[in-house]
């Protein structure tokens, strides 16, 4: 097969070019006969379209952009229809290579597409004088040598300028470094042949007669060169692209001897020879090259921008799905995410409904994207999350800055058994705001102090975390968390004695209801109760049916008498609430629902006692039923809930994340005052509901004056009191004042020094509470923030600050400290007073309660499912992150 000499293995030229190729030859004069030229081009390309043909069948490496007029066919195939010609084709690849790396364009452009790909090794070539042909041997020679040497020793640096003109001293094209071989051939073709047309060019005897060059063949050749050195001339097309091939072509005459027989001019004409000719080859290479629309590079370059958008679309897309299964929690793996599968998977099914719905977005997704950038796999999901988790981290860590922070930090056992910590940072952010953010889960295999500890240092330094700046820390009551010697809470003072430990609130005031409730008899034989009827009417779906079937019907009655007054939202469907200790407000909604569902109650046990298929549960329903219709359950019943109620006000007010510490004091103190109210005025109120509530459903209700032998006791020795006795001071005042003995001894708190000096930024009343020896007090409690000099500064400006607060309208009707911080902020008045806002820092830091850290277990319980148990412990990390700033 022969060879065809326009080849080039990577494009081929279809459609003629949007613009005009550049002129190869600017210096040039136009030549005498422009139509040779065109006529040779046109011939060349239709050859070239001819022999090369693109195939439809060959895959095509680079997708075809719209209007470009170029099609690109594999390289692979072409190689194989020209293996007859392996010097050819290495000539070919020489000259492609290099478009591939986008060398495209001219002088400093393209030197600086290159610094991309190549680090330099050493500092560019420093420039020189423009060369001409009319320069100094000695400065030429020189100057080529030493451009030889570093091209030989850096792939990128390259002084355009420095390129020598004077075709008789040039080093060879072979001498350049392959990689920016392109580069010099566009320098010299964008200069142009050296056509010294001003010289005066010698004579030389030839034959009998004294022949010299002459410089009209410049205008008919427009190849042409002139060596002033050498007195000969040169072909710039050959020299830059033709092969070392021995004497075939005509030799290197025209490239490196130079050609010196002026006598002989057809020589000129033989040279440039047929449209085939190895000259025209090389002029076909040239054209080529300095046609932008035709290289590679250039295809690469208009493909590259088009892709960059559909991957920043497709990319956007896939973020944006990712995002919404986070937020709810959902999966990110199909049982079967094959093409037939009617559910692919929580991901592909949210991309699919995506694209249904925009076209932008359907047309970079599944098929109409690149088979290895689908960005559907788990790897590339995981990846996602992971890059999600490590900015969210970042922009915590960059939040809290060097600011001081306390830390919350509990564990408890997801789904596949294994003990998880969860770490909770409590800070103040630049706008005096309290934050707390979550930080970290961390798998431990030993729920001991020491076991935490070594987490908690582990974690740390991977954030650029210190110990030395806590100032605070909030746990449970357990032993290994809040214990004196060797809990968590000693192992952190011995290292940093500032991070002042606070039991959290909302557990403290839990397990004083709990243990109250266990500690009176009465009330403790109530809960019992309860528990025994939630298990008995939700033992069964047919039970819990007929409860909510029983309650409706009851609703409906009194709707149509007009004991009750529909509205939107009111009576719901419901069912009755398994109260837990460890639940906070659990209690509560079981009492409420009690209360409610009262009636629907009785009619089930009195259902289960004549139905039920077991003697023993028709006995334990009989025996419910009948504890149920007792007057001292039914007053049980309501005085809980009036105790409840209160406390469950506070434990609400407690969970706020924005909670300071001073606010929750005050919000217990009002928890105590209205305990003790309602002992000292609430009788009579509850006595006389509780008797309405048992006259409308026929309980019958004692005689106060009565005598009642108390249960517990032999009769021969127990002791007889009234009715009155037993619920008003045994039940009534006994368990409110053992609750708030209760409250008194889990909140040592309200008693301490630290926490009495904390009062005193109250904002309540135009800081009535202030108090300047307190506040003193309170900064020493930290020596590392407040040295000797700022403790004497202190004072004063305590002084100015209390003015400013009583005087600025800004201050007026503050509820906490919290808010203190914000004015002082907002108003820029932090700058001013920097000792008293970082006493407001230190104060709001200090942990309230663990209500975050709760969070995050309930979350983990939600993504960490029974199905979705084997999660890896940095898969549920970075889910939990991720969903955490998203509902954030």
């Amino acid at each position: 097969m022969s060879h065809n000499p326009f080849y080039l293995p990577f494009f081929i030229s279809i459609d003629p070019p949007s613009r005009p190729a550049p002129t190869p030859f600017p210096d040039s004069k136009p030549a005498e006969d422009e139509r040779q030229v065109t006529e040779f081009r046109q011939q060349a390309q239709a050859r070239s379209s001819k022999n090369f043909e693109f195939s439809p069948k060959l895959p095509n490496p680079f997708p075809q952009s719209s209007g470009s007029g170029i099609k690109i066919s594999d390289r692979s195939s072409l190689r194989e229809r020209d293996s007859e010609s392996e010097t050819v084709r290495g000539e070919c690849d020489n000259v492609d290579g290099n478009h591939r790396m986008g060398f495209t364009g001219s002088g400093d452009d393209i030197l600086q597409i290159m610094e991309r790909f190549f680090q330099p090794k050493r500092k560019s070539i420093p420039n020189s004088s423009t060369s001409s042909c009319g320069s100094s041997p000695a400065t030429d020679s020189s100057r080529a040598q030493e451009l030889l040497n570093n091209t030989k020793k850096s792939r990128a640096q390259l002084n355009v300028d420095d390129l020598v003109s004077d075709p008789g001293k040039r080093p060879p094209i072979e001498s350049y470094d392959p990689k920016i071989r392109d580069v010099v051939r566009m320098a010299y073709l964008e200069k142009g042949p050296c056509q010294p047309y001003e010289h005066d060019f010698p004579r030389r005897p030839m034959e009998n007669d004294n022949r010299c060059f002459r410089k009209e063949w410049f205008s008919e050749f427009h190849w042409l060169e002139y060596s002033i050195e050498k007195d000969a001339a040169y072909c710039l097309h050959c020299y830059l692209f033709k092969p070392d091939r021995g004497s075939q072509g005509g030799g290197h005459i025209f490239t490196k001897t130079g050609f010196r027989n002026w006598k002989h001019k057809k020589t000129l004409k033989d040279h440039v020879g047929l449209f085939d000719s190895s000259h025209n080859q090389d002029f076909a290479k040239c054209t080529n090259l300095m046609n932008q629309k035709q290289s590679i590079s250039y295809v690469i370059s208009s493909q590259s921008s088009s892709q960059q958008q559909s991957y920043r679309t497709r990319l956007t897309a896939v973020l944006d799905c990712t995002r919404l299964l986070l937020m709810q929690g959902l999966s990110f793996r199909g049982h079967d995410e094959s093409e037939e599968s009617l559910n692919r998977g929580n991901p592909i099914e949210v991309l699919n409904w995506y694209a249904a719905r925009c076209k932008e977005i359907k047309e970079v997704l599944f098929s109409n994207a690149p088979g290895n950038d689908q960005m559907t796999s788990p790897t590339i999901q995981k990846d996602l999350i992971n890059c999600c988790a490590v900015e969210t981290t970042r922009a915590i860590i960059n939040e809290i800055g060097d600011s001081l922070f306390s830390i919350l930090v509990d564990e408890a056992r997801d789904n596949s058994m294994k003990e998880q910590m969860a770490v909770v940072l409590r800070f103040v952010d630049k706008s005096g705001r309290v934050k707390e953010r979550f930080l970290g889960i961390s798998h431990v295999t030993d729920t001991c102090a020491q076991s935490l500890k070594d987490a908690i240092n582990a974690i740390f330094p991977t954030h650029g975390l210190s110990i030395s700046s806590l100032r605070g820390q909030g746990y449970d009551g357990a032993s290994n968390m809040s214990g004196e010697f060797n809990g968590l809470k000693a192992l952190i003072l011995r290292e940093n004695p500032h991070a002042m430990y606070v039991h959290c609130f909302a557990h403290q005031l839990q397990l004083a209801i709990v243990s109250v409730a266990r500690r009176n008899c009465m009330v403790g034989d109530f809960l019992d109760v309860l528990a025994i009827i939630v298990n008995l009417v939700g033992a069964s779906c047919k039970r819990v049916d007929a409860l909510r079937t029983s309650y409706q019907a009851n609703i409906l009655e009194k709707l149509n008498t007009g004991e009750l007054i529909g509205g939107s939202g009111q009576f719901q469907e419901m069912s009755l609430a398994r109260p837990g200790d460890t639940r906070w407000g659990s209690h509560l909604l079981t009492v409420t629902r009690f209360i409610n569902m009262f009636n629907a109650i009785i009619d089930v046990l009195e259902n289960i006692s004549e139905d039920a298929v077991h003697s023993d549960q028709k006995s334990l329903a009989l025996r419910q039923m009948n504890n149920m219709q007792d007057f001292e359950f039914v007053f049980s019943l309501h005085f809980m809930f009036e105790i409840l109620a209160i406390t469950d006000d506070l434990s609400q007010a407690l969970q706020k994340k924005d909670q300071d510490i001073q606010n929750a004091m005050r919000l217990l103190n009002l928890c105590k005052c209205a305990l003790q109210n309602l002992r000292e005025n609430g009788w009579d109120t509850l006595f006389s509901r509780v008797i309405e509530f048992c006259v409308d459903r026929h309980i019958l209700v004692p005689n106060m004056e009565d005598i009642v032998v108390v249960k517990g006791r032999p009769r021969r020795v127990a002791q007889q009191v009234t009715y009155f006795h037993r619920f008003y001071v045994d039940l009534y005042c006994h368990v409110i004042d053992s609750i708030l003995q209760e409250l008194n001894d889990r909140f040592p708190e309200t008693t301490t020094e630290l926490f009495t000096c904390i009062s005193c930024l109250s904002p309540r009343d135009s800081f009535a509470a202030f108090d300047k020896d307190k506040l003193l007090r309170f900064a020493q409690f930290y020596p590392l923030d407040f040295n000797s000099e700022e403790l004497l500064l202190l004072r004063p400006q305590l002084d100015k600050f209390l003015l400013l607060v009583r005087m600025d309208e800004a201050f007026f009707n503050l509820n906490s400290i919290s808010w203190v911080a914000q004015k002082l902020i907002e108003t820029r008045s932090s700058c001013y007073f920097p000792l008293d806002y970082r006493l407001l820092t230190l104060a709001l830091i200090l942990p309230v309660a663990t209500a975050s850290v709760e969070r995050v277990f309930s979350a983990m319980n939600l993504i960490k499912s029974d199905l979705r148990n084997k999660m890896g412990d940095i898969w549920l990390n970075d889910n939990l992150l991720s969903k955490f700033t998203v509902t954030e």
